[in-house]
């Protein structure tokens, strides 16, 4: 899925968790359909794949990258254990066939894709190595896996809004850890890099900041709440719909050929 490459809150504010009247997933995945970030990552990775053949799309999120990355006459299965992404997977023309799990729990047989896709998965960062094993078992041509590769935080949707002593996040590229936790062994044969711009359109800033001091832990009395309202506010540009708030990213392109 076109998501953080970590759980979007700490202990306290889980991912699953509606701040505010706030999906943290649907706020993620709508930032993903006003951002550039399929039509900056897509056409690189048909290039490079050359044929996409049947797809498994693991964490498929929205699908957005997806949709636009498969075959038309060939399969898109997406795996995906977010019930708010689930609708969005059902609502496209023509939809995946769905498989609602966490990767771990998707059950599905040796080489059942000629590419499997993994972009910006929440969990397997410091689980790289059994995540790797898994896809390329279901691989029977490609894996390619999408990892953050900005140095700046990757957990909290829009902390890259935030100074570092707000959002507190490690801010280690996604890339570097997946590969810490890989084989050398296991190291990719391709890897670029692409900029892209994540962009959120939020009908008040006043109600986001509320959102992002909550999804901190700051209390309703922290003084850095009004302080968090205006530094967003100095950010935000008029937009259809309210405000649109941009983070600059970047993705690293990871991709294995498989030996079958």
């Amino acid at each position: 899925m076109e998501r953080n490459s970590e759980k979007p809150g700490g202990p306290s504010h889980p991912p699953e968790v509606v701040d505010d009247g706030i999906d943290p997933l649907e706020l993620y995945a709508s930032g993903i359909d006003a951002s550039d970030y399929v039509e900056r990552i897509a056409p690189l990775l048909r290039a490079a794949l050359l044929r996409v053949g049947d797809l498994l799309d693991v964490g498929a999120g929205g699908g957005q990258l997806g949709a636009a990355l498969r075959d038309p006459d060939a399969a898109w299965t997406a795996v995906e254990p977010a019930p708010a992404m689930q609708a969005r997977l059902r609502a496209l023309v023509p939809p995946p066939v769905l498989v609602p799990a966490a990767w771990r729990d998707a059950g599905l047989p040796a080489g059942v894709a000629d590419t499997v896709l993994a972009a910006n998965m929440p969990g397997p960062l410091t689980e790289a190595a059994p995540f790797f094993a898994r896809c390329r078992t279901w691989a029977r041509r490609n894996v390619v896996w999408l990892l953050p590769a900005q140095n700046g935080p990757r957990g909290l949707c829009l902390a890259g809004c935030l100074p570092r002593e707000w959002h507190g996040e490690d801010e280690t590229p996604g890339v570097d850890i997946v590969l810490r936790h890989l084989p050398s062994a296991d190291h990719p044969a391709i890897v670029a890099r692409v900029d892209w711009t994540f962009r959120a359109i939020v009908p008040s800033v006043p109600g986001i900041a509320a959102y992002l001091a909550g999804r901190l832990g700051w209390e309703a009395d922290d003084p850095r709440r009004p302080a968090l309202s205006d530094h967003l506010a100095a950010q935000a540009e008029p937009a259809p719909g309210g405000h649109r708030l941009s983070v600059p990213r970047s993705s690293d392109l990871l991709l294995w050929r498989t030996n079958s």
